[in-house]
């Protein structure tokens, strides 16, 4: 699979979360570890952001960055939950007994 769009995101392991710019703004997902999945906890976006094509696009770059390094995906957030709903192309990365 590829990402939608060439975007750059940094795994921050220190603050364990990923993170990009848009308009010199940071953007990040918070994450936890556990065995072989990510628990994705939490959004941070600026204040004011409403640009939810662009939070569409970071998740899609962020179930890329799960399939390379072959991790199973919980998504903790609603809104988590419903990218999953939307994208069925990435249920694969939902560990077994996780619905959605």
């Amino acid at each position: 699979m590829e990402a939608q769009a060439a975007m750059e995101i940094k795994d921050n392991t220190f603050s364990r979360q990923f993170e990009t710019f848009v308009d010199g703004k940071l953007i990040s997902l918070e994450y936890s570890f556990q065995e072989k999945k990510i628990f994705l906890t939490k959004i941070n976006v600026p204040d004011h952001f409403e640009n939810e094509e662009f939070i569409v696009d970071f998740l899609k770059n962020i179930m890329e960055i799960a399939y390379e390094r072959k991790l199973k995906v919980v998504p903790i957030l609603p809104k988590i939950a419903a990218f999953f709903r939307k994208n069925s192309t990435y249920k694969d990365l939902l560990p077994p007994g996780i619905k959605i």
